[in-house]
């Protein structure tokens, strides 16, 4: 399956992450904000240079975070990347096929952060009998306390 035919995030897989991480999810998804950051200018550096070698290690480590929170397509995205740069080193070639690739990997990047970040945020919009309530992480414990009892 192309990158592009793939969902921006897997949200089971995100659910998971979230589920496992607990109160540390939101702390390591600003890392992976930073982190990826890093990783995308790293490519971008590195297709300039046309210099494939220097694509393996940033692809290969945005690959790995972007699958751990979900975000599918940018990490299928970075696969590729990682998979033809591994192609070219061996075979002594420049990247250049991975242009347009990597002319794109920053709003992939960008668009599967921004759903990640807001899915995370403690105040997530609600519906209730038609009406739109926004509820705070404690507020909304307090409401299902409150309707148990």
């Amino acid at each position: 399956m192309a990158y592009q035919d793939a969902p921006l995030v897997n949200w089971a897989a995100f659910q998971e992450a979230r589920a496992i991480l607990g109160a540390d999810f939101v702390r390591i998804l600003g890392y992976f904000r930073e982190d990826g950051t890093k990783s995308v200018d790293a490519i971008e550096a590195a297709m300039r240079d046309k210099s494939a070698a220097k694509l393996v290690l940033p692809a290969h480590t945005l690959k790995g975070e972007a699958y751990q929170f979900g975000a599918e397509q940018l990490a299928m995205l970075a696969e590729q990347i990682e998979m033809v740069s591994r192609r070219c080193v061996e075979l002594h070639q420049e990247p250049d096929e991975l242009l347009e690739d990597i002319v794109g990997l920053r709003d992939v990047f960008r668009h599967s952060l921004a759903a990640l970040e807001k899915e995370a945020n403690p105040l997530v919009e609600r519906r209730s009998f038609g009406r739109k309530t926004v509820m705070a992480g404690g507020a909304m414990a307090q409401a299902r306390n409150s309707s148990n009892g």
